[in-house]
């Protein structure tokens, strides 16, 4: 009996190993979305970010008077999904996409979605920067922490 169990044993092992050897190595921080994604897109996210510019622009010393007409080039440039077993994670999509202002002027802007933390978690959290408007330097003056 000792001896059946010890051979089991060993093959368990040597399955182990051999499935250690083979399976392929996964990323563990953030993976780019290999299916194409709108959320970046999306009129409520777009929505959000012409309502708090305007309000940036008006209540911010020094910054022209001007509003986002459009945007053009929406795209997503990084994707970090949530991870199920660490609650604390939160899915965020990182975009980008160029802002065409009230005054023809275009400036590129850079957003972050972050999946159920808005409001008493309820809906998303937006964050952006417009280049050129971060006058406070709340995203390093350049938008650099939403690249």
């Amino acid at each position: 009996m000792a001896r059946v169990s010890s051979l089991l044993a060993a093959s368990f092992a040597v399955g182990v190993a051999l499935t250690s050897i083979v399976a392929p190595a996964r990323a563990a921080d953030y993976s780019a979305s290999p299916v194409y994604d709108d959320t970046c897109g999306q009129s409520y996210v777009l929505n959000r970010i012409v309502s708090r510019f305007s309000y940036q622009v008006h209540h911010v010393p020094y910054l022209p008077q001007v509003s986002i007409v459009n945007f053009s080039n929406v795209q997503q440039s990084r994707y970090e999904p949530s991870r199920e077993p660490d609650l604390a994670a939160v899915a965020r999509h990182y975009c980008r996409a160029t802002a065409h202002l009230s005054d023809g002027d275009q400036r590129p802007v850079w957003y972050l979605i972050e999946e159920g933390q808005g409001f008493v978690g309820l809906g998303d959290n937006v964050e952006f920067c417009v280049a050129g408007f971060d006058r406070w330097h709340v995203y390093n003056g350049k938008c650099k922490t939403l690249y």
